[in-house]
């Protein structure tokens, strides 16, 4: 529910008679609350805001803050406990207790699966299909999630613990966490001992546990909060593909009878096996067709290949997958939202899928990543420094300091500059030492014509910004292990554009990559990788020996990560971020297509 980030409508002080009301809802929906804990989280003369939100879906959600963090949420008309109340009263809800590493999982959106339920000596909490109920961990009681019960604890029960047990709609560590303090779990240690959980439970919970990024062990009995924390980078961190040093020529090796179609299509079957082989868990079900071609087939990839769907027989990903789905049997697609496939179901037991192992020669992600950026070196952004110009108005003011038309000087030399003329000439007000009197040489360059009889004196502050605006922009370019380059005018940032082309196309395109010493050949060549789009080299108009990148979509957000994340470019010189989608306003971008969808409420 808050897996994604979140839109704010409102957020006002709450009323004297909602306050009531809101008391009366949370009396009646969680009898087990005391009067005094009651009185505790809704109390009469602190403030207590409500704050209207719209979630990443459109559900429209009522927040309840006190000191800066959510205690309440209502959804649907049903009121839930946010994990900061459930620390506090840790029994308020019935509680299933689950491991670990199922914590991750929980934060990125899934629900609670009963083969990951720890069943405790004394049973199963009874709860019916609906109920508001948490989530725990072994040998903790302080709540990591709440949610709603997908099924009764009979049907638990009788099921055998299969299938979907708890319908997650907040959990610790979501965006829903992060508008509060982000203080973590207490540690609350359990009163009775935990459960042995049978043989064959057991196996059920290493098979859901057995691809986590940890190969040992999970010790529940020494690990702590602490350990249990997620990294947020980790949970938002891409895997950044692989660059192509051979450009396009994916002919293969010499001596190969093949076309380079069949090569091609042999490449990319032996990445989609590759990806749900290693890549793809039972927990990331459904998956989105383009983040599982983004994040797991590419990185599958050989070094020194590149996987290019549009030079396989197939075209596009929803062909191959479809032909993956009817003549393979390997997978399922549905389309769970208009014009958005999913992978919602794979036959691990599929022999194909069984039989394949990966290539011998394969190198891991991070070995290749090393190896890429040894080959094309580490790139440095250049320091760009301001500068002013002396100008043929401004040069009798320079005369002392020996500073001829067109020097080139920085911002604190000019102040110094200026500051030295009025001392040499005792120019300082004699009542007041925050002006300067003007003498002839100060009017004819500072002041307009119409102040030559009026202005006096000016401010020192007045007095250097009249100079540096009257004087030439410049700017030094200094690449490390350069001489620095100094030109005229002020240092033109990166451009990036987004326009249209036939049937409501978008496409994003790049200049100025040269200015700061970037081969629009190497970006073009990156983003190609990162957004799987097509894209091309051309003349920059009105530009000489400059060369514009061109790619396929609505790509502002993805370009502006590279060149301020990869390539430390400053913000300030890379204009165009604004052009980005923006999907929390109900506007839905699709990388395949490039086309933008109103959401209809």
């Amino acid at each position: 529910m808050f897996a994604k980030a979140f839109r704010v409508k409102s957020n006002t002080v709450i009323k004297g008679s909602d306050r009531r009301k809101l008391r009366a809802d949370i009396s009646a929906a969680f009898p087990s609350l005391s009067a005094e804990g009651l009185n505790e989280l809704i109390p009469n003369k602190e403030e207590l805001n409500i704050v209207k939100i719209y979630a990443h879906k459109g559900d429209g959600v009522a927040l309840y803050v006190l000191h800066k963090n959510p205690i309440f949420f209502q959804l649907d008309k049903q009121l839930f406990p946010t994990v900061y109340t459930l620390w506090r009263y840790p029994t308020m809800l019935p509680a299933f207790v689950t491991w670990p590493p199922v914590l991750q999982k929980l934060t990125g959106g899934a629900d609670l699966m009963l083969p990951g339920v720890v069943v405790p000596a004394d049973g199963l909490p009874e709860v019916n299909q609906g109920d508001c109920c948490a989530v725990t961990l072994v040998m903790n009681r302080a709540p990591v999630a709440v949610g709603t019960a997908a099924v009764s604890s009979a049907e638990m029960r009788n099921s055998g613990m299969k299938g979907k047990g708890v319908n997650i709609v907040h959990a610790y560590m979501d965006q829903l966490w992060a508008f509060g303090d982000k203080s973590h779990p207490p540690v609350m240690p359990v009163t009775n001992s935990p459960a042995q959980v049978e043989g064959e439970e057991c196996e059920e919970e290493e098979q859901e546990v057995k691809d986590s990024s940890d190969p040992a062990p999970v010790e529940t009995s020494c690990q702590s909060m602490q350990e249990l924390r997620l990294d947020e980078h980790e949970l938002l961190k891409e895997e950044e593909p692989l660059e192509d040093k051979e450009g396009e020529n994916t002919d293969g090796e010499d001596g190969d009878s093949r076309s380079p179609q069949e090569q091609m299509d042999e490449l990319l079957l032996q990445c989609f096996l590759h990806a749900l082989k290693t890549k793809v868990k039972k927990s990331d079900l459904p998956l989105l067709t383009s983040t599982f071609q983004r994040n797991h087939m590419v990185s599958c990839c050989p070094k020194g290949k590149y996987l290019d769907i549009k030079k396989t027989s197939y075209k596009k990903l929803s062909k191959f997958l479809q032909c993956m789905q009817k003549d393979h049997r390997l997978i399922q697609v549905k389309e769970l939202s208009k014009g958005v496939e999913s992978i919602v179901e794979v036959d691990w037991r599929n022999p194909e899928l069984c039989s394949f192992s990966i290539p011998e020669d394969f190198e891991s992600e991070k070995e290749s990543e090393e190896g890429g950026g040894a080959s094309e070196g580490p790139y440095q952004p250049p320091e760009i420094t301001p500068l002013y110009g002396v100008t043929a108005r401004l040069e009798p003011l320079f005369q002392d300091a020996h500073k001829k038309k067109g020097t080139p000087l920085k911002a604190i030399e000019v102040r110094n500059i200026i500051t030295e003329y009025v001392k040499k000439n005792e120019l300082v007000h004699e009542t007041n030492k925050n002006y300067v009197n003007i003498d002839p040489t100060l009017c004819d360059c500072l002041l307009e014509k119409s102040e030559y009889q009026e202005v006096e004196k000016l401010k020192w502050d007045d007095l250097f910004s009249r100079t540096l605006i009257r004087m030439q922009a410049c700017h030094e370019v200094l690449f490390p292990g350069q001489r620095p380059v100094v030109k005229k005018g002020q240092m033109e940032p990166i451009d990036i554009t987004v326009a249209s082309r036939g049937s409501n196309k978008k496409v994003t395109m790049i200049k100025n990559l040269e200015a700061f010493g970037l081969d629009p050949a190497v970006v073009a060549n990156t983003l190609q990788h990162q957004v799987q789009a097509s894209c091309i080299l051309q003349d920059s108009p009105g530009a000489k020996n400059r060369v514009l990148v061109q790619i396929q979509g609505n790509q502002a957000q993805q370009v502006g990560k590279l060149l301020l994340d990869r390539y430390q470019i400053p913000r300030k010189y890379v204009q165009g971020l604004d052009k980005a989608p923006k999907p929390e306003h109900g506007i839905s971008t699709c990388r395949s297509n490039c086309s933008f969808r109103a959401r209809v409420p």
